[in-house]
């Protein structure tokens, strides 16, 4: 096997939508957005002869503790892990050299199972201290029509969706304006002042609508209340699949149930553009984990019916000393917030 790099778009694109498991963290769309926020990134494509069988998106990051290479939910591959991810380590290890890095950190797509755990530990991977991009997350097939997604809904959920949409005070209107993003932005700023959560900053917002805006892949739901916005999210649509990423909703309009309302424009919309399964993006087990802060965002996505999606925790490689101070302060991190 030999890895090279991909600098065409329909090749990488093709690749991905012959994939099953995959999310927009992989896209080209993904990869280009990087660029823009200042990143600096490799695509690479891992072949057996003429065939392409996995690709990895590599974004290196320069944070203030130390350099490390990132492969955000990937590699994506129709081959063998253990073959693609041994291949892609001894690249990335002389990748890493060059440019610095003290450790590589990679975010797999791949069930979490005994042998793929396996996998990295017998290479020489450990469990990362903090998750960057989800390590489960909730996921519908929405190929059925709507009258049955309707009805294979939690009750409660059918019943303050009902609600909703009965309350003539109530819309939900779609906007693929980037002027709106500033509006989203500061209804997410708002929210983390109450909730204590770290917000993405507006030009983050901006450039990643722009850049899926440019393939119409993404469209900006607001549920408003007499005029007001209550709720609102940031959905994309990519090969295949709906992607409910950013959501915000303000605790003074709960009792009317428009993130229900909200929820339901999006998956229809989806639908309406050939996705076959809609990714509530980020799921923790409420049971299990009953004061992590995605346990009530969980049950929530629980309500429209699915059924999780456990990946292999995100694994680092550590490559230098320095990669220890990474997991000191990450630790400290999580702890503060009770993840």
């Amino acid at each position: 096997m030999e890895i090279k790099e991909i600098l065409e778009k329909e090749e990488w694109e093709g690749f991905l939508a012959r994939c099953k498991e995959k999310t927009f963290l992989h896209s080209w769309q993904w990869g280009e957005f990087q660029r823009v926020m200042r990143e600096e990134i490799w695509r690479f494509g891992i072949y057996e002869g003429a065939s392409l069988k996995a690709v990895a998106l590599v974004i290196k990051v320069a944070a203030k503790r130390g350099t490390f290479l990132l492969v955000p939910h990937g590699p994506v591959s129709l081959h063998s892990q253990k073959e693609i991810i041994k291949v892609l380590l001894a690249h990335l290890k002389s990748l890493a050299k060059e440019q610095g890095a003290s450790f590589i950190r990679i975010n797999p797509i791949w069930e979490r199972t005994k042998d793929s755990k396996e996998i990295f530990l017998n290479l020489g991977f450990r469990g990362a201290p903090i998750q960057m991009h989800p390590e489960a997350s909730w996921k519908l097939n929405i190929t059925a029509s709507e009258e049955q997604l309707f009805s294979q809904m939690r009750k409660t959920t059918r019943y303050l969706l009902r609600q909703a949409m009965a309350n003539e005070d109530i819309v939900v209107e779609q906007s693929t304006s980037l002027g709106d993003i500033a509006t989203f932005s500061n209804l997410h700023e708002k929210v983390s002042l109450r909730q204590t959560f770290v917000p993405f900053s507006r030009e983050y917002l901006e450039k990643e609508f722009e850049m899926f805006l440019k393939d119409n892949d993404v469209l900006l739901f607001f549920g408003k209340y007499k005029g007001e916005i209550a709720a609102a999210s940031f959905v994309v649509f990519w090969s295949g699949i709906g992607f409910y990423h950013h959501a915000v909703s303000l605790p003074e309009f709960s009792k009317l149930s428009i993130p229900h309302l909200l929820q339901w424009e999006a998956l229809k919309e989806a639908k309406k553009r050939g996705c076959a399964v809609y990714d509530f993006w980020g799921y923790v087990d409420p049971k299990a984990q009953p004061k992590h802060p995605w346990a009530g965002p969980t049950l929530f996505k629980q309500g429209f019916g699915g059924e999780a999606k456990l990946y292999v925790k995100t694994q680092d490689y550590p490559l230098s000393q320095k990669y220890w101070l990474t997991v000191f302060f990450e630790t400290v991190r999580r702890m503060r917030r009770h993840l």
